[in-house]
This record gives C-alpha cells, sequence and structure tokens, in this order.
C-alpha cells in the first residue's frame, strides 16, 4: 500500500492541467486510490506515467492501452465517475 506521502504525491500527479483529465482523476485519487488494493495503486502509478494524449484517448473511449491491467484502471476510473455524478 501507499504510505501517506506517496498518496499525497499520487493526487497531485492526479492534475493534469487538461480539464477532461483533471475531472476524471482528481476526484478517483483523492477518494478512491487509498482504499484500493496495492496492485491497483501501482496500476494507477503506471497509468499516470502515461502521456496525455494517450490518456485522453483512453478515457474518451477512442481506443485502448493494450495492457489488460491500465485498460481495467481506466474502467475503474471511468466507473468512480459515473456514479459519483449528482444529478440536479
Amino acid at each position: 500500500m501507499l504510505n501517506q506521502t506517496e498518496l499525497k504525491r499520487q493526487i497531485w500527479h492526479s492534475r493534469r492541467g487538461m480539464l477532461e483529465l483533471d475531472v476524471l482523476l482528481g476526484p478517483f485519487a483523492a477518494n478512491v486510490l487509498p482504499s484500493i488494493s496495492s496492485q491497483e495503486q501501482q496500476t494507477y502509478v503506471r497509468l499516470l506515467g502515461q502521456q496525455d494524449p494517450d490518456l485522453f484517448t483512453w478515457f474518451m473511449g477512442h481506443g485502448a492501452s493494450g495492457d489488460a491491467d491500465l485498460d481495467a484502471m481506466v474502467k475503474l476510473v471511468k466507473d468512480y465517475a459515473k456514479s459519483s455524478q449528482v444529478s440536479a
């Protein structure tokens, strides 16, 4: 499991500077990252190591990474975003 310092670092790295990615990654990192398994946390860290254009493509559903673990993490983040939307 990530220690508190590393969790804070990953939450910070979830800020990508691209609105579409920020609204997906920021809330997920703050609310879900501390509670997922160590393996999933490491996959999330690997996900953050990818280039923003690739992340955008994967999250918008225009392609896949070709890595089963990364693809599963993209799905987990997207599912969290859908489940956490507040309807007006």
